[in-house]
């Protein structure tokens, strides 16, 4: 098939040659011979009249004109999955279909365990790729490189729709022999003591945001990636970690760790679930986001 005299099988490609930036793998990727993938490219050049990859050193790079190729190609392509790939039935007890979720380490905790028991009695031969967020995560909604994210509500792209799944508070986990499980937890004594940050990857973590929106400036002395590491980060130490709710009273089965309120005003945190807006009338994303909310009544029941 042609439009304006550019074979749409070229588009596949493109995208490849200019995710993975490399003939070989671009070639191996979408199952062709390297020649096969080389023609391609020479076509491409041909029609866009531009290098589109140089070679610099051992690597390829792309040109400026490529680069302004890259989301369009890649948003035409979703628009194509969404339209024409996707079954327009979706019988959960006959899938084996692959959901690809974005999520924190935190979700995968509190929320994911629920989702797996739920879609496993409806659908046991669905499967899951949970995959660790990443800033700006709505890129990989956009470049369909996952199905949904599972994210704060203040994260979220305008460009997409979402629905609230749930809210979160946030506490102070400290270790039960700490001076500070003792006595009222003041804000002074909260803001002199030292802290278990998160900082996952290249993102931010929320609480780190809303103290920032606050003005606070906590001292941090332990910076991790994971959310449910600062549990066990404060054991054996007088330092404090600001917690969702739901994970410190995870932590609290296995850990010798106690839970105090929060001095300092955190809003609460509204967990959202996104997907891309070419994709809502997807019947198997419309089945999962369903499931997530029931996963998230069942969260909340297991914990009362």
């Amino acid at each position: 098939m042609r439009f304006n005299k550019l074979d749409l099988n070229l588009l596949v490609a493109l995208d490849t040659l200019l995710t993975e930036q490399s003939i070989s793998r671009a070639a191996e990727k979408i199952h062709l011979s390297q020649s096969a993938m080389s023609n391609a490219l020479a076509r491409l050049r041909e029609y866009f009249d531009d290098e589109l990859l140089v070679q610099v050193g051992r690597r390829m790079e792309p040109t400026s004109r490529a680069e302004s190729l890259k989301d369009p190609v890649r948003d035409i392509l979703v628009r194509i999955e969404a339209s024409v790939a996707t079954q327009p039935q979706f019988e959960p007890a006959h899938s084996t279909r692959l959901f690809r979720l974005l999520i924190s380490d935190y979700t995968l905790m509190v929320l994911i365990p629920h989702l797996q028991r739920l879609a496993y009695r409806q659908a046991p031969g669905v499967r899951f790729d949970l995959r660790p967020q990443v800033n700006q995560p709505q890129r990989a909604l956009e470049r369909g490189e996952a199905d949904l994210l599972i994210i704060p509500k203040v994260f979220c792209s305008t460009s997409h729709p979402s629905e609230l799944l749930f809210e979160e508070v946030f506490h102070c986990v400290v270790w039960n022999e700490s001076h500070l499980a003792i006595g009222e937890m003041t804000e002074e004594r909260y803001m002199a003591s030292g802290h278990v940050v998160v900082q996952p990857g290249d993102g931010w973590a929320l609480t780190d945001w809303f103290m920032q929106q606050s003005g606070v400036k906590r001292h941090v002395e332990i910076s991790t990636f994971s959310f449910m590491s600062q549990a066990h980060l404060v054991v054996g130490t007088h330092r404090i970690a600001t917690m969702h709710f739901r994970l410190a009273q995870e932590a609290m089965r296995f850990l010798p760790v106690t839970i105090r309120d929060l001095p300092v005003p955190i809003p609460k945190m509204e967990q959202v679930v996104q997907w891309h807006q070419h994709r809502t009338t997807d019947s198997g994303l419309i089945w999962l986001r369903s499931l997530l909310k029931q996963a998230a009544i069942e969260m909340d029941a297991a914990l009362t």
